[in-house]
């Protein structure tokens, strides 16, 4: 029976120079091979033009390199890019380019469906299926990356783990694939230029802080009170405001780092002066900023899209109150690539 091959993405440079050396070739080739798989993205095993055709020939005889591909591409009007990404077992995943004039961020997914149904978003429909690999959140990005060049002529700036999946509930599979983007032998970005967002796992945000992550971490809110919470957000049953407010406490000691609010604000449900009330006393708590987030109705959805007047009358309490406040217009609505919409349609 033939042996499976390894997926060479899953060893460690020590473990590729000891394979090296078990058969016959100098360890200094271990090192060109790991530049090919995570500075240059390599993405199959001819791409590596600096090896002789006989040891590329080897590993592709003792490895796999199974890469993500872009199954479709979609542009927006506003010049936003949705990928359908194939995993190398067949499934779709979805990243999205968006591009603004100060910057080029790739939003990214961490899990193959996602099991928090939320009840505004299109992803929450779908079931998890699995945890996507960090060999392949690297691969989003560095198709991301490639987009942004050609298309734009410009670096990618950001990285958010934002799109399909909790990546909390990928932790390893995500602080491995940041590990491989920031390392200087990978991708080199800063991590202060990558957000990762979390639906609120308290134990898991304490995580966060103990590791020392160097990254921006922002939670999904859009309810500062309980009950409201619960309803779009069954996770909150389990991981309270309270709860929520002493693990974010407690990863701004252990980092430094100011937490991101997110607010999607929803017609006569989260979007009252009240609400606004309720939001600016949770964000007191510790430093914060707050982005409110216009909301992208999907197919069959019990909310809509407030009014401009109880939206400006919502921000203008909360900058009454000195807080930070961003309202981010969402992008790429005309092809479901917006915030919430992303749901594999194709």
């Amino acid at each position: 029976m033939q042996k499976s091959k390894e997926n060479i993405r899953l060893l460690s440079l020590e473990e590729l120079q000891r394979y090296f050396l078990t058969v016959g070739e100098k360890a200094f080739r271990a090192k060109q091979v790991y530049e090919w798989l995570w500075k240059k993205s390599a993405m199959n095993f001819n791409e590596m033009t600096n090896l002789s055709k006989a040891l590329r020939k080897l590993l592709q005889e003792n490895f796999i390199l199974p890469a993500v591909k872009i199954k479709k591409s979609q542009v927006s009007s506003d010049r936003t890019i949705k990928n359908a990404f194939e995993l190398a077992d067949g499934n779709i995943v979805e990243g999205v380019l968006i591009p603004a004039s100060d910057r080029m961020t790739a939003c990214i997914s961490s899990q193959v469906g996602c099991s928090l149904t939320c009840k505004f978003c299109a992803t929450g429909r779908l079931k998890r299926l699995r945890n996507i690999g960090f060999d392949e959140i690297v691969d989003q990005v560095v198709h991301i990356k490639h987009q942004a060049e050609k298309h734009y002529n410009s670096p990618l700036t950001n990285i958010v783990y934002m799109g399909m999946g909790e990546p909390l509930l990928n932790y390893r599979g995500m602080m491995d694939s940041i590990e491989k983007i920031t390392s200087p032998d990978g991708l080199g970005m800063s991590p202060k230029r990558i957000t990762v967002s979390t639906a609120g796992i308290a134990k898991m945000i304490k995580k966060l802080g103990d590791d020392g992550v160097k990254f921006n971490l922002a939670l999904s809110l859009h309810a500062a009170n309980d009950k409201k919470r619960d309803h779009i957000m069954p996770i909150n049953e389990q991981n309270s405001l309270d709860a929520l407010g002493e693990a974010l406490l407690y990863f701004y000691e252990k980092t430094g780092t100011r937490v991101t609010y997110e607010y999607i604000v929803f017609k006569d449900f989260n979007d009252s002066i009240e609400d606004a009330i309720e939001l600016a006393d949770f964000a007191k708590k510790l430093p914060c900023k707050i982005n409110i987030i216009e909301y992208n109705p999907i197919e069959d959805g019990e909310f809509q899209q407030t009014t401009p007047e109880r939206l400006d009358a919502f921000v203008g309490h909360l900058e009454s109150k000195n807080l930070v406040v961003n309202v981010r217009r969402s992008r790429g609505k005309d092809i479901d690539a917006a915030c919430g919409q992303l749901a594999n349609k194709h």
